[in-house]
C-alpha cells in the first residue's frame, strides 16, 4: 500500500489511540499507565516500521 508520510503518521496515530482506549475499557487500566504500555510496547515499534504492514490492520487486529 501506497501512502504519504503523513497518512502513515495518521493511520498510527487512530491505531495508537484505539489501542490506549482498549487497554482502557477492556483491562481496566488507567490513563496513564494504557499509554505508557502502548508506547512502551513491541508492538507500537513495529507499528512505527511501515514494513511491518501493520498501520493497515484494525486496531482490534493490532490489540490481539
Amino acid at each position: 500500500m501506497n501512502v504519504s508520510e503523513q497518512e502513515f503518521k495518521f493511520m498510527v496515530e487512530g491505531i495508537t489511540s484505539d489501542l490506549i482506549q482498549l487497554l482502557i475499557d477492556r483491562e481496566q487500566y488507567t490513563l496513564p499507565h494504557a499509554v505508557d504500555t502502548v508506547y512502551g510496547s513491541n508492538i507500537y515499534g513495529a507499528l512505527l516500521r511501515p514494513t511491518s504492514g501493520l498501520y493497515t490492520q484494525s486496531s482490534g487486529y493490532v490489540f490481539r
